[in-house]
């Protein structure tokens, strides 16, 4: 092999050289018209010489390009010219601008123009050829010419080394079949012919068997090579290559993408039946013959599988989206609802929600019984119509045993009706409204039961109507994964209900049920728990002896039931205490102290919260002489509004929290005219997100200033302007409007310390009841004022002074200047005396002692029959 090409090199080389001799004169032209060709077709196919023509200034990059390429291609000019042949380029730079000389329109339909023209010099050959974007679209030409004598002088100087160098062009080319001889045997791993034949043979094969079709064409639009997949999958028939595309009645786009020769990646193409992804490249991006190779494959079964893989994608999209939308409250209603509304229209047409009836306030549902019907309230319901006949949200339903519904619920597994016309289970529940149903174009229904943590509390029915496919085995996961998710959230909210009315209910016990029944203040009220569950708040009217009333608004720290089991405490022990007639302040020291010694026993119980930061208010009014007595333990401070609706905010010592002790509280007393209010409130009332305590204060002040309202109107008026959007803490409002106590239903006078002085103090007593119309209780008055007024001359101290107040009850007061006490007993026979004050409990309805800052007050109150 390696003889053979030095043979026929040495043979071209000696061929060469006779030809050169013989034909000289012919191939000068022929080397010029080459010369000529090679150089306008080099440059019009440069890179990057189409956005040249396409920019602003085409001359200016051009003009010096075209200068170096002319004396590196030895040609005499290359001009570069527009479609109309203005010249942007020449070798005299003064012809630029002008138009080119010769036949330019061949060109312009994209043909080389080869030409001779007679010049000054002798002889030319000019060849024009056009620039073409990718497209294929003329945007320019390129003109290039040599004189013939320049190129036939050439030659001849070079006639006396043609021997010379057809020597040196055998001895390379003998090198050069061997390096190349020795490079394929390389490259072909030593393969020979007969390996290199069957090589192809291999690719012949493969080509053919592969599963994807290749179609080659020429730049002409012909089809050039098919393989037998293509051939199966564009259905071409016989003789298909050598014939153009669009001859092959091909599908449109396709025999439109194989014809233009356009790049194309990935691009669907409908066939048929067939779904063809096809690619297309062109085949002369690296110097290649003009053409394009497309590769055609099958993608039907792809797109199937990707249509079941988007289907599992909106499943987890549904499942993700319904963990996020259900159970965002801890209402069970509410739960449902978002199951059915998230539902709809994803994966149902209609989805209700039946749940039993104790699982709605909080209870477990009894266990379902086989073979008895089951009753369900329905909770939610969400429809892609509002106008069905299915039972509606509220209804109380009674499934037959025999439907999927009380199926589901009894059994515990889900349902599957994929054709609720057939299903005779389903249509004996309701033959009225079955038809009505049916009648919508509802015709598929799964039943899943809700069930968590082994209770099953309801069923959750999905159904399907006209315009969608029925339900299949694959949804029954989806329905009973949407179920379960929502099951558990409705499990928790029941759990949530129930313990939120335990709280509630707890929290409703210790709080009073009403104001008690006074002439001192005319009292309204307002308790609200917080949305989020029970608190601390709490507040009471207290009467006390004299006519006098408590009033106490109190706030626990935190919410729940340990928040209200403390706040029933406090409570408790705010209205014991009361009982002592302790001032404000010491009433508060002693709570304080209490508080502390709660903290303490949770401190030893590990885990348990304390009470610290709780606040009170206690205040005491008296209708005798219009004043109130106030002490607070880090509580807001009450509001004063006087009868022309001035409002105030006494300065009032704030006093710490209860349970921080060291530091004593301290009482004030204000004087309240007839008809002002004293409001009283936790700071759950001033608390909301929108804007801060001071502007709190502000709106109360200037709701409040408003005369001749009730307090009625005026608690309603306050929590319109200060509720807030959500309430996250319990308010408690407490308004009293004051009362004085007319001047002449009291009478009071100082007794000597003289028991003498007894029956003048009878006698005044008598007198005085029988102007209040009282004779009925004229003898056991005396005998308490006897009693009492013994007791104050013979363990007293002087002052000795005698009250009757006439109110809802008859009021005796005996006032010294003794903190002695007496002290309740049975008296033994021998004894002389301590037979009194057991006869004044006897006679009165209620007794005790109040101390003031000048002694002890000892009262007895009596119930007037008729009042």
């Amino acid at each position: 092999m390696f003889l053979l090409q030095v043979l026929v090199v040495l043979l071209l080389v000696v061929v060469a050289v006779t030809a050169l001799l013989l034909k000289s004169r012919s191939d000068r032209l022929q080397a010029a018209r080459d010369r000529s060709i090679a150089a306008a077709a080099a440059f019009a196919h440069g890179p990057g010489l189409v956005a040249v023509l396409q920019g602003p200034d085409p001359s200016a990059t051009l003009q010096p390009l075209t200068e170096a390429a002319r004396k590196q291609g030895k040609v005499d000019f290359i001009v570069v010219t527009n479609r109309e042949g203005i010249r942007y380029t020449n070798p005299v730079p003064e012809q630029i601008g002008g138009k080119i000389i010769g036949t330019i329109g061949p060109a312009l339909a994209g043909h080389v123009v080869l030409e001779s023209a007679g010049g000054v010099l002798g002889e030319a050959v000019q060849a024009i050829v056009p620039v073409t974007d990718a497209n294929g679209t003329v945007v320019g030409l390129v003109a290039a010419g040599v004189t013939v004598s320049h190129v036939g002088s050439a030659v001849g100087r070079q006639l006396p080394f043609v021997g010379g160098a057809g020597l040196v062009a055998l001895g390379l080319a003998t090198a050069g079949a061997a390096l190349v001889s020795r490079r394929l045997r390389r490259q072909t791993h030593g393969l020979g012919p007969a390996e290199m034949t069957q090589l192809y043979e291999h690719h012949e094969a493969v080509l053919h068997a592969v599963r994807e079709g290749v179609v080659i064409v020429d730049g002409a639009g012909d089809i050039m090579l098919v393989n037998d997949e293509a051939r199966r999958l564009l259905d071409l028939p016989p003789g298909a290559v050598g014939r153009a595309a669009t001859d092959l009645g091909l599908e449109p786009r396709m025999a439109e993408l194989l014809a233009s020769g356009r790049v194309a990646t990935d691009e669907v193409i409908r066939v048929g039946d067939r779904l063809l992804v096809v690619n297309n490249r062109l085949t002369d991006r690296a110097g290649g013959p003009p053409g394009s190779v497309a590769t055609v494959r099958d993608s039907t079964e792809l797109q199937a599988l990707a249509g079941r893989a988007e289907v599992a994608r909106g499943r987890l999209r549904l499942l993700y989206d319904a963990s996020v939308a259900v159970g965002t409250t801890l209402d069970v209603r509410r739960t449902a609802e978002e199951l059915a509304q998230v539902a709809v229209p994803r994966f149902a047409d209609y989805v209700t929600v039946d749940l039993s009836e104790p699982v709605l306030s909080g209870d477990e549902p009894a266990a379902a019984v086989g073979g008895e019907a089951v009753e369900l309230r329905r909770v939610a319901l969400t429809g892609i119509h509002d106008d069905h006949p299915l039972y509606r949200s509220g209804e109380l339903v009674a499934f037959a045993a025999s439907s999927p519904q009380a199926t589901g619920f009894v059994s515990g597994t889900p349902v599957l009706v994929p054709d609720l016309r057939a299903d005779v289970a389903w249509r004996s529940q309701d033959a009225e409204r079955v038809r009505a149903v049916l009648n919508l174009g509802v015709h598929s229904l799964i039943a899943v039961p809700l069930s968590a943590r082994g209770v099953t509390m309801g069923v959750a029915d999905f159904w399907r109507g006209q315009g969608s496919e029925p339900f299949e085995e694959d949804d029954l996961s989806l329905a009973g994964e949407l179920a379960a998710r929502a099951a558990v959230c409705i499990d928790n909210a029941r759990r949530y209900t129930r313990e939120h009315g335990l709280a509630v209910a707890l929290q409703r016990s210790l709080l009073p049920r009403g104001v008690p029944e006074q002439n001192a203040l005319d009292i309204a009220y307002r308790y609200l728990p917080a949305e989020g569950g029970v608190g601390g708040d709490w507040f009471d009217v207290i009467p006390l002896s004299g006519t006098r009333v408590a009033l106490v608004v109190g706030d626990v720290v935190g919410h729940g039931l340990h928040a209200a089991a403390t706040m029933g405490r406090l409570r408790t022990a705010v209205q014991n205490f009361s009982t002592l007639d302790l001032p404000p302040d010491e009433l508060l020291g002693h709570l304080d102290e209490l508080v502390a010694l709660i903290d303490q026993e949770a401190a030893a119980s590990a885990g348990e919260p304390t009470v610290t930061g709780a606040t009170c208010l206690y205040a005491v009014y008296d209708p005798t002489a219009g004043t109130c007595s106030v002490a607070r333990a880090g509580h807001p401070l009450p509001v004063v509004v006087l009868p022309d609706g001035t409002t105030e905010f006494p300065d009032l010592p704030a006093g710490p929290p209860l349970g921080l002790g060291g530091l004593p509280f301290e009482a004030t007393e204000l004087h309240l005219p007839e008809g002002s209010s004293l409001v009283l409130y936790t700071d759950g009332l001033l608390e909301d997100r929108t804007r801060d305590i001071g502007a709190g204060l502000d709106i109360l002040g200037t709701t409040l200033a408003v005369p001749a309202r009730t307090p009625q109107e005026t608690c309603e008026a306050v929590l319109g302007a200060l509720l807030p959007t959500r309430q996250s803490d319990d308010i408690a409002l407490l308004i009293a409007r004051t009362r004085i106590l007319e001047p002449g239903r009291i009478n009071e006078w100082e007794v000597p310390a003289d028991p003498s002085a007894v029956a003048g103090a009878r006698e005044a007593t008598t007198r005085q009841l029988m102007q209040w119309g009282l004779e009925e209780a004229m003898f056991t008055t005396e005998l308490i004022l006897s009693e009492l007024i013994t007791n104050a001359i013979r363990y007293g101290g002087e002052p000795i002074r005698v009250r009757l107040i006439h109110d809802r009850t008859l009021i005796c007061e005996v006032s010294d200047t003794s903190s002695t006490s007496p002290h309740l007993r049975y008296a033994a026979d021998e004894d002389e005396g301590g037979r009194g004050l057991f006869l004044v409990a006897q006679l009165a309805e209620r007794w005790g002692t109040r101390y003031t800052p000048t002694g002890k007050i000892i009262w007895a109150e009596q119930i007037l029959l008729g009042l």
